[in-house]
């Protein structure tokens, strides 16, 4: 007999041209030294529905944003997801190159995700609220015309 283990789904998620280039190139090379972590964040960029800057939604996390999540243990926390090279986990800058940074890319406010740790322990985090985006980026929903 078969044993079907479920895999909960994904949600959908949306990167910027912009975005979606750079971080495919910052994956790439950091394949030889964080493979595991290359591998994540090159799965969530194929599976992206990849717009124009101008496109991308407001609500949803892109580089340099604030985010605002809550954690399957309740706690609620606001981080800025940053290039590796701008991380600093005690001005609450996490890298993309996490796997927390790498759950959050992409995601709108109201939805969930799970993901792993490096300790390969299983999480689940909801985005709360999407705030500040990088500077010189209009946004979907901001006063921005097509």
């Amino acid at each position: 007999m078969n044993k079907h283990v479920k895999t909960p789904r994904k949600p959908s998620i949306v990167i910027g041209k912009t975005d979606h280039e750079r971080l495919n190139n910052v994956a790439l090379a950091a394949a030889d030294r964080f493979p595991e972590i290359s591998d994540g964040l090159l799965l969530e960029l194929e599976r992206a529905r990849v717009v124009a800057n101008i496109l991308v939604p407001a609500n949803v996390v892109r580089m340099g944003s604030t985010v605002e999540y809550e954690t399957d243990t309740g706690d609620a926390r606001t981080v800025a997801l940053v290039f590796p090279g701008d991380a600093d986990i005690s001005e609450g800058k996490i890298s993309v190159l996490t796997p927390i940074g790498t759950a959050l890319l992409g995601l709108a406010a109201g939805q969930t995700i799970d993901w792993t740790a490096r300790d390969d322990r299983q999480h689940k985090l909801t985005v709360l609220a999407v705030g500040k985006h990088p500077a010189g980026t209009q946004t979907s929903g901001s006063g921005a015309t097509s």
